[in-house]
């Protein structure tokens, strides 16, 4: 991190005179002291624990300075600040105007990881780009990830999350993006936003830090049309018609290809998942506007890393191929999900397997948007539904062939009993429901299987 301590100070407005400490060279910064080495700093954050209670151990570990809320002895260097998660968040913010990267911000309802992932991916070929590591996206994981990239690089590519009315305008207005994009407005988080239109609302955010000649990319829905910025010059994706679009997708099992209005030739991606392709096509924008060669973003997605527990295909102990998707789940992204993988081929002599857990945080809504997932459920393409958790009782009522669970270990005893070497295993849920353990069982340990 190309910072000093004096530097450090004075972007957090540090109230002690720490112009006295001698003017180091500092190596990062740490808000889990497990993580600290020689010469970091180290920034206390207030959650489950107090991390002022690590700052003897911080230092021991090699910590140079540490920010504080309240007053040190002189043993060690420190900076007091009124707030440390403020603070974090200016010193961010002045580390981002000083290395002055080109900055992609990305939010959505669903697939804003995959799409972050694939958009620098794209980007990594021809600049110096750093990304969100893991989930860094909201108020701490975002001035985090900031503060830990390369001091020489080019594109920096930040997911922002939302749980909140606010947390996306809050997140652009300090990473003030030269590209935003949103790749869905779904029914994620209703329970505190209420409603759809709310819910693009707070997406919408994403402009308030983003110049009005500078590009939005954001779908061809037009719930989000009386949230559009005087002004903003904006780019539509989705529809046929639209400023960019799919016009033609082949799926596959563990893959597929697609082509674009906008791109030369076709782009195969090594993931499955028709939504996947929309993913794909918007880092290829992000990537023609940046300048990328065509053939260095067709060779770019055609060997993307997602995000662990993003869709991706596993084998079973006993042999059964598992499309796990548990990292998290909404009515828009169990739809697509389950729609992809009726549309797959089966094995020779396979049969076809659904797990579906609750999708949480949908509110007042939440037990009509589970029963709704019975209008994509193609009874003739599957063999048997596992269904799991309180919400997904209102799905099961609308399918009398599945097979309902409340008890985890019951569902898992009971897909471990059913399913067969050359099965198909669809597992999805949001990621509180715990059904990545149930993957980690049928994927790692030996069990009873038929």
């Amino acid at each position: 991190m190309n910072l000093t301590l004096h530097e450090i100070g004075r972007a957090v407005h540090a109230t002690n005179d720490f112009e006295k400490y001698k003017d180091l060279k500092i190596n990062k910064l740490e808000f889990d002291s497990r993580k600290i080495e020689s010469g970091d700093v180290f920034l206390p954050l207030k959650g489950e624990h107090d991390g002022h209670d690590f700052i003897k151990k911080a230092f021991l570990q090699g910590a140079l300075v540490t920010l504080t809320q309240y007053p040190l002895s002189e043993e060690h260097p420190f900076l007091q600040v009124a707030d440390t998660k403020v603070a974090l968040q200016w010193l961010a913010h002045y580390y981002l105007k000083k290395e002055n990267p080109d900055v992609i911000s990305i939010t959505g309802s669903n697939g804003k990881t995959t799409t972050k992932d694939m958009t620098a991916a794209v980007l990594a070929t021809h600049y110096r780009t750093y990304k969100t590591q893991g989930n860094n996206n909201n108020e701490i994981g975002l001035p985090y990830t900031i503060l830990s990239m390369p001091e020489d690089t080019e594109k920096l590519v930040l997911e922002m999350g939302m749980d909140r009315p606010g947390d996306i305008v809050f997140l652009s207005e300090l990473a003030n993006p030269k590209i935003a994009l949103i790749t869905l407005i779904g029914e994620s988080h209703l329970e505190f936003f209420g409603t759809r239109k709310e819910i693009a609302r707070g997406k919408m955010g994403i402009t308030a830090g983003l110049k009005r000649e500078n590009v939005l990319v954001a779908p061809a829905d037009p719930i989000i049309d009386e949230f559009i910025p005087e002004g903003q010059k904006i780019v539509r994706f989705g529809k046929t018609g639209a400023d960019l679009y799919i016009t033609k997708l082949t799926e596959h099992k563990e893959d597929l290809t697609f082509e674009t209005n906008f791109f030369g030739k076709s782009i195969t991606i090594p993931v499955p998942g028709k939504f996947n392709a929309n993913n794909a096509m918007l880092a290829a924008y992000v990537g023609k506007l940046e300048g990328v060669p065509e053939e260095r973003i067709h060779q770019a997605l055609s060997s993307v890393q997602l995000t662990k527990n993003r869709t991706e295909w596993l084998k079973s102990i006993n042999g059964a191929d598992i499309l796990s998707d548990v990292y998290n789940a909404n009515p828009t992204a169990m739809r697509l999900i389950l729609e992809t993988f009726q549309a797959i081929e089966r094995n020779s002599g396979g049969r076809k397997v659904v797990v579906l857990a609750d999708m949480l945080e949908l509110g007042e809504q939440s037990a009509e948007l589970h029963a709704s997932i019975s209008a994509v459920v193609q009874n003739e393409k599957l063999d048997k539904i596992f269904l799991y958790g309180p919400m997904m009782k209102n799905l099961a009522e609308k399918l009398p062939e599945a097979l309902y669970f409340t008890s985890f270990d019951e569902l898992s005893q009971a897909v471990q009993e059913f399913i067969r070497e050359d099965d198909q295993i669809l597992i999805k849920g949001s990621n509180g429901m715990g059904l990545a353990k149930l993957v980690e069982i049928l994927t790692t340990k030996k069990a009873s299987l038929l």
